[in-house]
Formats: structure tokens, C-alpha cells, sequence
């Protein structure tokens, strides 16, 4: 399905660049100029790739924007002879920073949120950091705890069959389109086609199903709330009104937890604010950042 914001990522110059992290290739990709006084690592979330966050990237045409995807999805390597847990993870995104961009602004999109908040948490260097949909109360005891649940059986089970069919099962395409239908909330029947064509084409790019489960485990035993007394950078949360995920509510109290954190609240939309309002979400991060609109843009 064509981009409703294929016109202005076609403006972005983009390189596609590759570092060696953890005894792993990782894959990320620059865009914008090589001249922005402004440069912001952009971690995904669960089961996608660099690609869901172009969106919002699209609408930041004055920042550099340095996406890698995370090990084991997309275009990076799995981590050898390591668990994909939450402390590999955090682990990882520190050295990608060191060996890539010390000192940038960290973005975490949903399951990136919790990775960026781990590692900001411990001691990466930020001057900066930027949640979108930030998972900040438990998976399991969200408004949709019952669909977590049965994601949690969901994904055990597939761990478990006989690999090509567990492999199968994680990369069912019906499986998918039920997860993209429940995460959507815009009405407009175009973007919803984009949606679901971006969650067909990206959300079984993992590398195997080991690393999947791994990721998933990860994904719904943390959240935001256990790391932001330990984060003393300035903090936006850019959060949604009907977020399945975490609640409005939980996000308000998450943004009492921070030391120093602004909450940013966006009306009708979900966990998918990077793909139904990207211009919002860009716009917050545009005046945390005290970066001008260019003109023409």
C-alpha cells in the first residue's frame, strides 16, 4: 500500500549502515542531514522494524535520526549464544550508542520505551529522552489483559511445536491482521490498508522463533514504572487517550515517577500513535527539543 506520507520521506536523504555490536551485525539506517545540530537514536517496537517509525521521522526533517533494528529483527542479527532479555537488550543499546553516536537524544517507541528507559536508567549517556506509547503499567492487567494472556499462550505455543510449525504459527498472516485490527483505531479507510500492509510486510521479520519468544517474555514482564526514579534527563512521554496497552491513567501517574517529565496526550488514537498521528507525536518532540519549524515544511 502507497504511504500517506511517501512525499516528505522521499525529501529525507537516508543511508543504510551497519556496526558490529555484541559479536552481532546490526542494521541501521540515517536520515536527514549530516548538518542537524540534533541527533536522536529512534529504538522500534515489538515485532517491527525501523520502518514503523519513518512516519514520525517524516515530519522531523530538521533532526538527524540514526534507526537501527533490534537484534533478531528486521535487517540486524540475533545476539549469539545470548538471551534476548530485557538486560541483553538495555546492554546492546549502549554500545550501539558508543560505537555509533555518544551523547544523542534516545527515543523508544512501546517495547523500545522499556529498552531506552532500562538502559537510560544505568547510566547511558543522553542529554535527553523521548517515549512514545511508553508501556508504563503491566501488560497483563491493561484493559486488554485477557488478549495479553492469550498472546502469552500464544507465543509458549509456538515456542514449543515442532519448529516448522511453530515457525508458521508466529508468522500467521490472519494471526497478524487480528493484532494490526485491534491496535487501529483511525476510521480512515486508506490509512487503515497502510496499517495492516505495514504490519503484513514488517511484523514477521524476526530471525527465529527462539528470539521472539525471548523479545515477547521481555516485552510484558518490565515496563517504564520500574526505571524512571533512575532517569535524571529530561523526559517526554508522548502517550494516547485509548491506548489498549496502558491505560491514559497509568500514563499520567507514570509521568509522576520521572524526577523531571512532560506528558504530551493525543486524542482518539492507540498504540499506534506512530502511524495515525505522527505529525502530533512530531510536533511534541519538535518543542521538547526547541527545534523551529523550517519554512516550506
Amino acid at each position: 500500500m502507497p504511504s500517506p506520507y511517501a512525499d516528505r520521506l522521499r525529501r529525507l536523504p537516508v543511508q543504510r549502515h551497519e556496526v558490529e555490536v555484541r559479536g552481532a551485525t546490526t542494521a541501521y539506517w540515517v536520515y536527514g542531514p549530516e548538518s542537524a545540530e540534533t541527533t536522536v537514536i529512534a529504538v522500534h517496537g515489538f515485532r517491527g522494524d525501523h520502518h514503523g517509525l519513518e512516519p514520525v521521522l517524516a515530519y522531523l526533517p530538521e533532526v538527524r535520526v540514526i534507526a537501527p533494528d533490534l537484534p533478531g529483527f528486521g535487517e540486524s542479527a540475533p545476539l549469539p549464544g545470548r538471551r534476548h532479555d530485557l538486560d541483553q537488550y538495555a546492554g546492546w543499546l549502549e554500545d550501539f550508542v558508543s560505537a555509533v553516536e555518544p551523547g544523542a537524544v534516545i527515543l523508544g517507541h512501546s517495547f523500545g520505551s522499556i529498552v531506552t528507559a532500562a538502559a537510560v536508567s544505568r547510566g547511558l549517556p543522553t542529554p535527553r529522552l523521548i517515549l512514545l506509547n511508553p508501556i508504563g503499567a503491566p501488560a497483563l492487567e491493561g484493559p486488554k489483559g485477557l488478549m495479553t494472556r492469550l498472546a502469552v499462550f500464544y507465543y509458549a505455543l509456538g515456542a514449543r511445536l515442532p519448529e516448522r510449525i511453530g515457525t508458521a504459527l508466529l508468522r500467521n498472516r490472519v494471526i497478524v491482521r487480528v493484532m494490526s485490527i485491534t491496535m487501529a483505531k483511525t476510521k480512515d479507510p486508506a490509512l487503515r490498508r497502510f496499517i495492516h500492509d505495514q504490519h503484513d510486510t514488517y511484523f514477521s521479520r524476526f530471525s527465529d522463533r527462539d528470539v521472539l519468544r525471548d523479545a515477547f517474555i521481555a516485552s510484558v514482564s518490565h515496563d517504564v514504572r520500574e526505571f524512571a526514579p533512575g532517569i535524571d534527563v529530561p523526559t517526554l512521554l508522548v502517550a494516547a487517550e485509548r491506548d489498549d496497552i496502558t491505560p491514559i491513567e497509568a500514563e499520567r501517574t507514570l509521568a509522576t515517577l520521572f524526577p523531571d517529565a512532560t506528558l504530551v496526550e493525543i486524542a482518539e488514537v492507540g498504540h499506534l500513535i506512530h502511524y495515525e498521528t505522527p505529525a502530533e507525536a512530531a510536533g511534541a518532540v519538535r518543542r521538547f527539543l526547541r527545534i523551529p519549524v523550517s519554512r516550506g515544511r
